[in-house]
């Protein structure tokens, strides 16, 4: 098994109620990778600057993230400051620097091409049907943003057609199809191509609709909640990478629910620190103990209609 995350590599400027960093690890590759490597082998895609170094690079390697793909360019890398009011599910985007994510434009190496399962993060429509179309993965996901939904929706939806899964959150869901009813809106969704669509609701949970049906998973409730950045990233992580550590002959509806619960459990550390630094120390165990504690917390006793 192998997956390949072609997207963002970034430093990132964060202040929230609880703190702030100045420049840390960031960037939708960076946390999808984090996250997936847990579970299955994880190639990451993407461009850096002059200015992203040997630590950086550290972070990726340490979790087993294979970093030969990895295009190192003359310029800055991409910088993104940002803040959290009381309200730490609503970002403020103060500064945006592409830097050399700018000029991106990927080409998959051989072994890239090759992975089994390919995750496409939320870059231009157009680049993410180009990276499609040089893959042989049997399975592949993409996320994107309202930048794109904005600017480039009727690309973003052939996007959309050439994938199996969508991972979006509810509100771009509602805001891609102009539908308020999120059940409605995901229909939509797959009415142009994709096997699944999930639902990301932030500390609400997630939600995934399929043509067997819809399944809703609710989120964990944290006593510690001290930077969300990154999370949505690294839900996809968890859930792409229990799914490939499957196999692709073994992703069904069940499959994708369990992996809804190792995406969940995944974001729910990612948020306990600021950027990458609760992924970076986290261990598999406490992965598997937070995932025990999820089922109990959804376990429902049979309902006694008698009572």
């Amino acid at each position: 098994m192998s997956l390949t995350a072609v997207g963002s590599i970034a430093f990132d400027a964060v202040r929230t109620p609880f703190g702030e960093r100045e420049r840390m690890l960031g960037g939708s590759a960076v946390h999808f990778s984090l996250a997936a490597s847990f579970f299955t082998e994880v190639r990451v895609v993407g461009p850096v600057g002059s200015d992203f170094g040997d630590a950086e690079i550290g972070v990726l390697a340490e979790r087993g993230v294979i970093c030969d793909d990895i295009e190192r360019v003359e310029g800055d890398t991409f910088f993104w400051r940002g803040h959290y009011d009381d309200d730490v599910n609503v970002a403020h985007t103060d500064d945006t620097q592409l830097g050399v994510f700018g000029d991106f434009k990927p080409t998959l190496s051989p072994d890239a091409s090759g992975s089994d399962m390919l995750f496409l993060g939320n870059i231009v429509p157009a680049i993410q049907r180009d990276v499609r179309s040089q893959s042989e993965a049997g399975f592949v996901a993409l996320d994107s943003m309202n930048l794109w939904i904005d600017t480039a929706k009727d690309e973003l939806e052939r996007a959309i057609g050439e994938v199996d899964c969508v991972l979006l959150n509810d509100a771009e869901i509602r805001s891609l199809t102009a539908e308020p009813n999120l059940s409605r809106a995901a229909s939509k969704l797959l009415d142009l191509g994709p096997r699944a669509v999930v639902a990301k609701r932030g500390e609400y949970g997630a939600a995934l609709f399929t043509r067997d049906g819809a399944y809703v998973l609710p989120g964990l409730l944290l006593s510690e909640v001290r930077d969300p950045t990154g999370a949505g990233d690294s839900f996809a992580g968890g859930f792409l990478g229990y799914l490939d550590g499957l196999g692709a002959d073994r992703i069904d509806s069940e499959a994708m629910r369990v992996a809804m619960a190792v995406g969940t459990v995944i974001a729910s550390f990612n948020v306990e620190d600021f950027g990458t630094e609760r992924v970076q120390r986290l261990e598999r165990s406490e992965i598997d103990a937070r995932l025990d504690e999820l089922a109990e917390l959804t376990r429902f006793a049979a309902f006694d209609r008698a009572g």
